[in-house]
């Protein structure tokens, strides 16, 4: 048995990961054990404040995005600074600290996230209404603008 095979959980996402500059991928992250802690604002708008700030993202950009009670969904195009594991890792730090600055006493990411690599162009706007559309699919608002913590470069 390889080394490929063998992986199991959250290690298992690592395998086969590859991060190319310029590249478009769809990611998520869920809250440390699925809690609901952007439910609050408080929260939430410490973690957005911090997971856009131009210093965290450098030269990537954040196309489209939704934060969730308990997950986030971000679109992003990497740049030449850094590879996906590190842009991620940037936005889940930043944001973290912002929400214990916050008030939250708890751990606020899971270490683990879900990438997908968008390849073809028609496919980016097909992600980007996926993730802004998340709130409606979830029963949090009836319409797509009624929710507050998202955004989109489309608009």
């Amino acid at each position: 048995m390889n080394k490929t095979s063998k992986a199991k959980g959250h290690r298992s996402l690592r395998l086969g990961r590859a991060s190319q500059p310029n590249s478009i991928y769809l990611i998520t992250s869920s809250t440390w054990k699925r809690a609901s802690l952007f439910a609050q604002w408080p929260y939430a708008h410490a973690a957005v404040q911090a997971f856009t700030q131009k210093a965290v993202l450098k030269d990537a950009q954040l196309l489209c995005w939704v934060l969730m009670p308990n997950h986030a969904h971000w679109l992003l195009q990497l740049g030449q600074d850094r590879n996906l594991s590190s842009l991620v890792s940037a936005m889940k730090s930043a944001s973290a600290r912002a929400v214990r600055n916050a008030g939250y006493a708890d751990q606020v990411w899971v270490r683990a996230y879900h990438d997908r690599a968008i390849r073809r162009e028609e496919d980016i706007v097909l992600a980007a209404r996926y993730i802004a559309a998340n709130p409606l699919r979830a029963g949090l608002v009836k319409r797509v603008g009624d929710y507050p913590f998202w955004n989109a470069v489309y608009l």
